[in-house]
């Protein structure tokens, strides 16, 4: 308490101020990342969008960044040019790819001369339709091929974002309490879901004309101001520069054979299948929980006429998100026990009456609403704990052991729920918590490790290569759970075909068990990862199961 603050990076305030601007930026764009993922439903109904369609185009995403090595060449900008300018950067790239998305779902791009030259064009890529990797098909509606490239685009800014961000952190929370910092700033960012899940669908379907362009323009709008996040974050941190005589361009030119330093350290290796093997088993599904609840949960209509069927029902239900987030976020930060207590009951109140509104409402986009809620509350606690503890392996192997059971769950015993209006939304809540709070165990310990184990002068390209890596399975497992999808259910694919069923009936019909025991696999091969890292870290020594600060 005593401390002499000699410049912002000593003063707790302004670095949390700092982390409030880069989880805000994030928080924009993890809104962004899934603004669709909740109307999947409405995209099959008008636009004409199947599984295949949309998990092509949300797996385009990460495509430049695999193939194109965008990621890697990030990581370059990123030790080169410094964070304040990659992240300036990275917001750019975000808001035009947005834009770009926004437009390809509009009215106005129906029948357009761009419309007739998408249909009649990119139906065939030589050397990557041969390979299975093109990011387009014949046949795939135009408007789903022009907005896979407005998202190719935002998913070079968004992962060029995510590196940038946690480099951010390390620079001014490094011998800190940099896990807390990293935990707390996925866990605000993963608000993102929650808002568009809440919000997409309200916006799209708002004064009784559905219009799913309005839900995308609330996102570029929200992108706007991260950019302006980072404008902010731009100034304090050359601020900061100024005042430690710190130089944002390296000294030392980056190298190739820096790279070579990297992939030569099985640590690093271990780490990066983790983290693919967790991204991938939620991102993902993150992009078709919703219409899986659709196809495994019953619903029934709501009275327009009733306040449940209100758009003033989204706001107060939002509020109380903000309550059980803010409470449970704050307790971790409280010194008095009575004042610690207090919030998590708050916390647990409002938690409680937020799953109710969710199940008044009758929506699945309002349950899968609370997939963040409880990570908001324990990641704080994680981090921190990782922090003095330590424990980053033995946390990864138990948050495998979660995946995994979240996943069978929604595979085998949701189903049997199904027609049980408690009881299936029950067990969706629970599960679906569980599964946010296991996830919320991979940035408390995972990314913390990384600088354990690389240099400084290249940890920028080691979050790239570690970010290249994962966007390898978020550009796979989007596809295959849409062709999965569609492979598995092809007397429902025949019926859609042959008229016997509407678009709109088929679009909640789908039956999921393939693609979820897929993902709990990942989970398996995780949890195998996660010993084999304790193993190494033990007879290597890199300290991951050692605390971050030293005493």
């Amino acid at each position: 308490m005593n401390e002499q603050v000699k410049t912002l990076r000593d003063s707790a305030a302004v670095r949390w101020t700092v982390l409030l601007f880069l989880a805000g930026a994030m928080f924009c764009s993890y809104i962004f990342m899934d603004i669709l993922s909740p109307i999947k439903d409405l995209m099959q109904s008008t636009r004409g969008w199947d599984s295949t369609a949309f998990g092509t185009m949300q797996g385009s995403e990460t495509f430049l960044n695999v193939f194109v090595f965008f990621l890697i060449f990030a990581g370059i900008i990123l030790d080169k040019m410094g964070v304040r300018f990659t992240a300036v950067l990275s917001g750019a790239v975000m808001l035009i790819g947005a834009t770009i998305n926004w437009y390809a779902v509009t009215e106005g791009f129906q029948g357009s001369a761009l419309d007739t030259w998408f249909t009649n064009n990119l139906n065939y890529i030589p050397g990557f339709d041969e390979l299975g990797i093109s990011p387009f098909y014949k046949g795939m509606p135009s408007s789903a091929k022009f907005a896979a490239v407005g998202f190719m685009i935002f998913g070079c800014g968004v992962e060029m974002a995510g590196i940038t961000v946690s480099r951010g952190i390390v620079k001014w929370f490094k011998g800190r309490e940099m896990a807390l910092a990293m935990g707390s700033e996925m866990a605000l960012a993963r608000l993102g879901v929650a808002t568009c899940m809440i919000f997409s669908p309200v916006i799209a379907k708002f004064g009784g004309h559905i219009d799913i362009s309005r839900s995308v323009a609330f996102g570029v709008i929200l992108l706007l101001i991260a950019l302006i996040m980072f404008c902010v974050y731009f100034f304090m941190d050359k601020k900061l520069d100024a005042q430690t005589g710190e130089a944002e361009e390296k000294d030392d030119p980056f190298k190739i054979s820096d790279l070579g330093k990297i992939l030569t350290s099985s640590g690093f290796w271990l780490v990066a299948l983790l983290c693919v093997l967790y991204y991938s088993a939620i991102f993902p599904f993150q992009k078709y929980a919703v219409n899986m609840l659709q196809c495994n949960l019953t619903f029934t209509d709501v009275d327009p006429n009733s306040f449940w069927a209100g758009n003033t029902v989204t706001v107060i239900q939002y509020i109380i998100m903000l309550v059980v987030a803010a409470a449970a976020f704050a307790s971790n930060f409280s010194k008095k026990k009575s004042m610690k207590y207090g919030l998590l009951m708050l916390a647990v109140v409002a938690l409680v009456v937020f799953c109710y509104m969710g199940y008044m409402r009758q929506s699945a986009e309002t349950v899968f609403a609370v997939f963040p809620l409880l990570a908001v509350g324990i990641t704080p606690i994680l981090g921190n704990y990782v922090d003095h503890k330590g424990k980053a392996a033995t946390m990864l192997i138990l948050g495998s052991l979660l995946l995994i059971a979240c996943h069978l769950t929604f595979a085998f015993v949701l189903p049997a729920f199904k027609g049980n209006a408690v009881g299936g939304i029950f067990i969706a809540y629970l599960t679906i918590l569980v599964l946010g709070a296991s996830f919320s165990l991979v940035p408390a310990s995972l990314w913390p490790s990384v600088p354990k184990l690389v240099d400084a002068k290249i940890i920028g390209s080691a979050y790239a290569m570690i970010f290249w890596i994962q966007n390898i399975g978020l550009w796979l497992f989007p596809l295959l759970i849409g062709k999965i999808l569609d492979k598995t259910n092809p007397q429902l694919v025949a019926d859609l075909q042959n008229g016997v069923i509407t678009a709109e009936e088929a679009a909640v019909s789908y039956d999921y068990t393939a693609p979820l025991v897929m993902l709990a696999s990942l989970g398996v091969a995780a949890l195998i990862l996660g010993f084999v890292l304790k193993a190494v870290d033990k007879k290597k020594g890199y300290g991951l199961e050692l605390p971050n600060i030293q005493k």
